[in-house]
């Protein structure tokens, strides 16, 4: 079944998107120069290449809905009990997500480390913090995060999620997790405001 139109992307074209990551032989391999980017997912989708269209679709979208995307697929694979401080992450980055100050954003870097790192909830906090601001300490001239690294982490992070309990429901996870993204692609997935 086609992706449909992905009104949360800007690119025009696949190739557009393809630049801002690697995108490995296979990927490469699929890529037409006609593709836009609904229509390159369709063919990774058919060909089974999960994570490159995982990946793929973490470079298409804006900041804030990658990062959303993230947080709702360590939220899944979190489980309806998750750990104070998987809940503490994915928290902050959902309160960043509803008020972006910097702030909020700089409270990322804390939620994610004391979960760590190589969590998904870790790296769906670590995204929000990858967004914008300054990596340095307010004493120093700002140092900005690359233009890609957010989409990097959350990347990293959906496709950690899909394995992070159960490596036997690695592909029924991708799957998904990858719909969960199209959902936010087009623009069905928003975040809740804060209240």
């Amino acid at each position: 079944m086609p992706v449909g139109t992905l009104s949360r992307v800007g690119a025009r074209s696949a190739a557009e998107v393809c630049k801002r990551f690697e995108l490995g032989p296979e990927g490469t391999s699929v890529l037409k120069a006609d593709h836009t980017p609904d229509r390159f997912l369709d063919a990774l989708m058919e060909k089974k290449q999960w994570s490159t269209a995982i990946r793929f679709l973490a470079h298409a979208l804006p900041k804030p809905e990658v990062v959303w995307w993230a947080c709702v697929c360590a939220r899944a694979a979190a489980g309806a009990t998750p750990t104070p401080a998987a809940r503490t992450a994915i928290d902050a980055a959902e309160k960043w997500l509803s008020d972006p100050s910097e702030g909020n954003r700089q409270a990322t870097l804390p939620a994610a480390k004391a979960v760590g790192l190589a969590t998904s909830p870790g790296s769906a906090a670590m995204s929000a913090y990858l967004s914008g601001g300054s990596l340095g300490p307010s004493n120093v001239p700002p140092i900005p995060p690359g233009e890609n690294m957010a989409a990097q982490v959350a990347g990293a992070c959906v496709l950690l999620a899909a394995v992070q309990n159960d490596t036997s429901k690695a592909l029924e996870n991708f799957q998904a997790y990858l719909a969960k993204g199209i959902e936010v692609a087009k623009g069905n997935s928003r975040w809740p405001a804060r209240k």
